[in-house]
């Protein structure tokens, strides 16, 4: 192997054994690792993979990665990930909530990134809404949220594995 000659970067032969193990382990369990996703998305996955189905009785998840967090703020001590927590009963998630990210540009940077992960083929990324960082640039005071939707609700009392099967809004719903 050579040696890269740009002292800047890193060896051309040097590769982070969480990187390779995270990805190794998505790999393993059947999960295809996109080129785009970070260790916050990788473990993400893995976690509803292998643990969400588990999570039988009321169970609150808290500490998200930020790669997967657009919205919710930085935690104090650790910022690769968020002040944010997912409720689950019976092996799905019931409610999501966080404190919301007031930082106007921490929140375009993860618009950006959003929408990098929009055009590399994530339907989920959100786009960039110039709008919502223009009014944090003018002041947001600390706030939070908890989502809890009565199709979220629906969801549980009908064993319905995924929300889609159960939301109001057609466009939502898988074609048949």
């Amino acid at each position: 192997m050579k040696r890269s000659r740009n002292i800047a970067r890193k060896p051309t032969w040097r590769i982070w054994t969480t990187s390779t193990l995270r990805k190794a382990i998505a790999e393993s369990i059947g999960i295809h690792v996109e080129k785009s996703w970070g260790l916050g998305r990788i473990v993400t996955e893995i976690f509803e993979e292998v643990a969400e189905a588990h999570l039988i009785q009321p169970t609150f998840i808290t500490e998200y990665p930020a790669e997967v967090s657009p919205l919710a703020r930085r935690n104090d001590i650790n910022p690769e990930i968020t002040d944010r927590f997912e409720f689950f009963i019976g092996g799905r998630e019931i409610g999501n909530g966080f404190s919301e990210l007031n930082d106007a540009e921490d929140q375009a940077q993860r618009f950006l990134d959003q929408v990098a992960a929009k055009d590399a083929g994530d339907d989920e990324a959100m786009f960039y809404d110039e709008d919502y960082v223009t009014a944090l640039e003018h002041g947001l005071p600390p706030t939070a949220g908890l989502g809890i939707g009565i199709d979220r609700m629906v969801m549980l009392f009908t064993n319905s594995h995924t929300i889609r099967d159960v939301i109001l809004f057609p466009a939502m719903r898988p074609v048949k």
